[in-house]
């Protein structure tokens, strides 16, 4: 998700502007290797922010050595890996700036988009600053919109990875419940804005799988990794507010490792 605008002025400029998916066997990536390359597509939950160790080249997409698709990468030896995830990238910025990576060589195929459409950079700042009633009520409009409009533009996406990587098998990442319910955290958000945030997640994972079926793609869900290391669980593996802020809410290197890494693994 989106965590890019931010500047060093008082905490809250700093929230506010900040907030703007382990192996697969041996014989599986021989048959990957002998099929063609590997891409990786999508937003800062696959080019790694939150995970640290960033290739300078990449500028500001901040893509991770630590990221899922760079250790998958690493692992496995694809015939070629082109690393084109990209932080603050939505489903348009996918189609125009993404899809020169894609050929009738590439064997496989990551992605991780919808997240930053949906407008979840703005209502995590409007949850951190402006009250539960405001929570609640940009939630919802995000819900809405990942019911309507989200569905048309990830098929435009789908369409078009299928059409320019016949050959490839592809593999769609969800995202992962931001909070344990009931859990640890006694100060911030409110029970009623975590439950409605968990839900938000739900709704955009749910919409991921379907048209990741519909177009024949593979879905993996990162909560079976992610139980237990949500935010307010005492082991979490996703950043609360932090310091740089466009990491808050994203996936520390422990969660590429071992919440996302994992299902990528088993699905592709």
């Amino acid at each position: 998700m989106r965590l890019s605008r931010y500047a060093a002025l008082t905490s809250a400029f700093l929230v506010t502007s900040a907030l703007a998916l382990t192996g697969a066997s041996a014989a599986a990536s021989a048959q990957l290797t002998g099929a063609g390359g590997y891409v990786a597509l999508g937003d800062s939950y696959s080019s790694g922010v939150g995970a640290g160790s960033y290739d300078g080249g990449s500028g500001s997409c901040k893509r991770s050595t630590k990221a899922y698709p760079a250790l998958w990468a690493a692992a496995h030896r694809p015939s070629s890996f082109t690393f084109a995830a990209c932080s603050g990238a939505r489903t348009g910025d996918v189609v125009s700036g993404q899809f020169g990576s894609l050929g009738s060589a590439t064997g496989l195929v990551s992605i991780t988009v919808g997240g930053n459409d949906a407008g979840f950079a703005d209502t995590m700042t409007t949850c951190t600053l402006q009250g539960e009633s405001a929570c609640l009520a940009r939630v919802a409009q995000a819900r809405t919109y990942i019911t309507n409009t989200l569905p048309g533009k990830l098929d435009t996406v789908y369409g078009g990875i299928a059409q320019r990587a016949p050959s490839a098998r592809v593999v769609v990442l969800g995202y992962p419940h931001f909070y344990k319910l009931n859990g640890s955290c006694i100060a911030g958000l409110t029970e009623k804005s975590r439950t409605a945030i968990d839900a938000a997640a739900d709704d955009i994972n749910g919409v991921l799988a379907k048209r990741a079926a519909d177009h024949g793609f593979a879905f993996a869900d990162v909560n079976s990794t992610f139980a237990g290391h949500e935010l307010c669980s005492g082991s979490p593996w996703l950043h609360s507010v932090t310091y740089p802020v466009e990491e808050s809410y994203h996936p520390t290197a422990a969660g590429q490792a071992d919440g996302y890494l994992p299902v990528f693994g088993s699905a592709a």
